[in-house]
């Protein structure tokens, strides 16, 4: 029988515009690209060059550390780019696609993997490292991409996003269940494997899950987060190691051992108040978000136009990703290796409010009742638009961060010890358990207008340096 976790600190955000259990696919003949910087913790090493023909699966970079850790195309076609910014930082490479049309259910010509007979941990980890699905692996401490040398005691697939507009994965699952299931054999392969599913969730691929060990979470954001679901069924202590992976992307090495294909097509839910009609889309990890958004959006484009400001309309904000921890881009960007949903809202750059704070707003979210909008219960959807309302101020330790932070961690003082910082008291306070998106709640409900995640993903990777 499950463990079923109750969880009571958290905070859960109505936000209008959530996609809809329709999906439709999506062609796109034209760039793809993979970003290093989706990848955290990788120094890349670009071993392609413009002009070069690849099919998905080969390699583009690698990581100067562990060169066995390839990242893959995630098509075939021509290396159109090796874009490079400041101090020829590596900014993204762009392959010009020969996919055929994904409506029509056409194939692809992709490099062809052989799973392995024997089905033994370094087996699976070999063809993982190969086929470019062992760069999705992600590690605690640090939240970067997984040490291949590493044996962890723990891989953790959380099967449910709790965040605001956030994909519905029992809905992604359906149809897909097989493969699921082949991907969490495998892993268990490597070490145990603890599954964690919502308490709202039903569908028997989750909740009969075989070997794995299937925990049930009940609570709000971020009750889906990883790391939440870690430090409570087997917290990270210094010198140990757990890895971690998204739950779609256990589909994506289930299908590789299935067909010997490395095959990124994944589910996303193209949500927020400025999506006309909020779906599922069928799309490939880095594909140019240009033909999933055209004409999906309640403005022409991202920018201000002459009918927006005359009608008082403003910008709107594209998050790659959720609309908690994306990162914020335009209609000529591409999807995130990790993204699981688009989230589109108002910018908020041409908001005018009538007798501003004094006034009663029914219609805006409050964590404090400080408007009216409470009296209408959890039920109400808001619009929240991408403003701060305020500059940075001083930190008060108010307490603020522990009612929605549910992980037995002072999550304020570990903040304070960041900044300041004081590595062992970071040590003390916990912070080989947290990624930034932890602190996603905690960001949002910040009376001193921190960039919490930032600031975490900084000490992570101070942390990091002093450890190597």
């Amino acid at each position: 029988m499950a463990k079923v976790i109750k969880l009571r600190k958290g905070l859960d955000i109505n936000l209008r515009g959530k996609a809809t259990r329709e999906t439709l696919a999506v062609d796109c003949p034209g760039e793809y690209a993979l970003m290093p910087d989706d990848f955290c913790g990788v120094k890349p090493k670009v071993v392609v060059k413009e002009g070069d023909a690849v099919k998905a699966g080969d390699a583009l970079f690698v990581d100067k550390l562990h060169p066995e850790v390839k990242f893959v195309s995630p098509v075939s076609g021509t290396v159109s780019m090796v874009e490079r910014g400041d101090r020829r930082k590596l900014l993204s490479i762009r392959v010009k696609s020969l996919t055929p049309s994904l409506s029509k259910g056409e194939g692809e010509d992709s490099r062809q993997f052989t799973p392995p007979s024997e089905g033994t941990g370094e087996a699976i980890k070999a063809l993982m490292l190969e086929s470019g699905l062992f760069a999705f692996l992600r590690q605690r401490p640090y939240d970067v991409v997984a040490n291949p040398d590493d044996k962890p005691k723990a891989i953790f697939v959380s099967a449910f996003n709790s965040m605001p507009l956030s994909q519905d994965f029992e809905y992604v699952l359906q149809g897909q269940e097989a493969e699921f299931q082949a991907g969490l054999s495998a892993l268990a392969k490597l070490a145990k494997v603890y599954l964690g599913v919502s308490a709202k969730q039903t569908a028997k691929a989750l909740t009969e899950a075989k070997d794995c060990e299937v925990n049930i979470f009940d609570g709000p954001a971020p009750a889906g987060n990883v790391g939440v679901q870690i430090n409570h069924v087997c917290p990270v202590n210094k010198g140990e190691v757990v890895w971690t992976m998204g739950a779609e992307e256990v589909i994506f090495l289930g299908r590789l051992l299935k067909t010997g294909k490395v095959d990124f097509t994944r589910t996303i839910a193209l949500a927020g108040s400025e999506v006309k009609a909020p779906k599922y889309y069928k799309v490939k990890v880095g594909q140019k978000l240009t033909t999933l958004l055209n004409e999906k959006l309640t403005v022409k484009n991202e920018k201000l136009t002459a009918e927006n400001e005359k009608s008082g309309a403003g910008s709107v904000r594209i998050i790659n990703g959720n609309v908690m921890t994306g990162l914020k881009t335009t209609a000529e960007g591409f999807l995130g290796a990790h993204a699981t949903e688009v989230n589109v809202i108002p910018e908020g750059d041409h908001a005018d409010e009538m007798l501003g704070w004094i006034m009663p707003r029914f219609n805006t979210f409050s964590t404090h009742r400080s408007y009216l909008s409470w009296l209408f219960g959890k039920k109400k959807e808001y619009v929240i638009d991408a403003r701060i309302k305020g500059g940075e101020r001083h930190m008060i330790m108010s307490g603020e961060y522990d009612k929605v932070f549910p992980m037995d961690i002072y999550a304020g003082y570990l903040v304070k010890a960041i900044i300041a910082g004081d590595i062992d008291r970071q040590e003390a306070l916990g912070i080989y358990e947290v990624a930034p998106e932890d602190f996603a709640i905690a960001e949002f409900v910040d009376s001193s207008k921190l960039e919490l995640q930032r600031i975490v993903r900084e000490g992570l990777d101070i942390l990091r340096k002093e450890n190597a």
